[in-house]
């Protein structure tokens, strides 16, 4: 397992969990930290990013991702740590925590994610919408209307063909790209509804600006992104978004490796066990419905919901986190 520690080691100790699942730490994780005082510690989860094997499957699932947390926390000689984690990563959060919570001081979880039917078919089954407004998307192998069982089982045998060691199927690298394309449309979809509202209610203080940089930026990389799409030759970038999305694609079939309750059950058990925990959701999010943070805060946890979609770097999400994260906890 890849890790990386950042910041001022002995000073406050922060696990980070990235997202995907299989994307990998990347370094707008660190943006709330202070690391003048605070230490990052960022571990790429088995099969993403730097850990070896990339794309690895064999004995990845979440207990497996628990247990490494634990390794690594024993490896660093760390008492007790700080967990800030987005999406996928408040699921592998929560597990870690309710497994540990003897070594949780907190948890900070932005855009809770639920593993829900309508969150996985959200990504994986284009709708009439996205359609209008990407066109047809040539290539992708699920079709509007597909059972999401049936389209989990398509894409996981189409990715698993290939290692990501080796030279992809050609049939698998035009599958990631538009996988890639349709993640960020949904993640755009959020963005460009934050700046209407914020338009709307005449946000000051620059916000409206800002989301609209943010927004504009990752237009012109979706842009380019769907020029690409159908170029012949195969790169490393393909090589990394292959490996990411096996490792996505296998977790989304299992659904993240957990009963339908678990995630309820993990908030409940910490809530018992008075870990704390902060729950920072965009009003906009239309990856994770906001509506998984209201439920789960519900029974004592401190929720917050800025004017944002689901992007972690966007800027008014982004302030919430470094709220939480350099706040004390409750």
């Amino acid at each position: 397992m890849a890790w990386r520690s950042l910041g001022t080691a002995g000073g406050e100790p922060w696990l980070l969990l990235h997202g995907g699942p299989g994307s990998g730490a990347q370094p707008g994780l660190l943006a709330p930290l202070d690391l003048a005082r605070q230490w990052a510690i960022a571990p790429d989860q088995r099969g993403s990013g730097a850990s070896r094997p990339r794309g690895g499957l064999l004995g990845n699932h979440t207990q497996a991702l628990v247990a490494d947390l634990e390794a690594l926390r024993e490896h660093l000689g760390v008492a007790r740590w700080s967990v800030l984690a987005g999406s996928w990563g408040t699921v592998l959060a929560l597990a870690y925590a309710q497994q540990h919570p003897q070594r949780v001081q907190r948890l900070v979880l932005r855009g809770a994610f639920a593993l829900s039917r309508r969150e996985i078919g959200g990504l994986l089954l284009p709708t009439r919408q996205t359609t209008q407004r990407l066109g047809a998307v040539p290539g992708w192998p699920v079709r509007p209307g597909t059972p999401l069982p049936v389209a989990l089982r398509r894409l996981t045998q189409l990715l698993q063909s290939g290692t990501a060691a080796v030279a992809p199927l050609r049939g698998a690298v035009p599958v990631v790209r538009r996988w890639a394309v349709l993640e960020s449309d949904l993640a755009e979809r959020g963005l460009r509804r934050s700046l209407r509202q914020a338009a709307l209610a005449g946000r000051s203080s620059g916000l409206v600006p800002a989301i609209r940089r943010e927004w504009a930026a990752l237009r012109r990389r979706q842009r380019r992104a769907q020029a690409q799409a159908d170029r012949p030759r195969i790169g490393r970038a393909d090589r990394q978004a292959l490996a990411k999305f096996r490792v996505q694609a296998h977790y989304l079939r299992h659904r993240g490796f957990l009963r339908p309750a678990d995630l309820g059950r993990a908030v409940h058990a910490l809530n018992g066990q008075g870990v704390p925990i902060d729950w920072v959701h965009g009003r906009c999010d239309t990856v994770c419905p906001p509506a998984n943070s209201r439920r789960w805060a519900a029974p004592g946890g401190r929720l917050t919901m800025p004017l944002s979609g689901h992007l972690g770097h966007e800027p008014d999400l982004l302030a919430a986190l470094h709220e939480r994260v350099q706040g004390a906890p409750p």
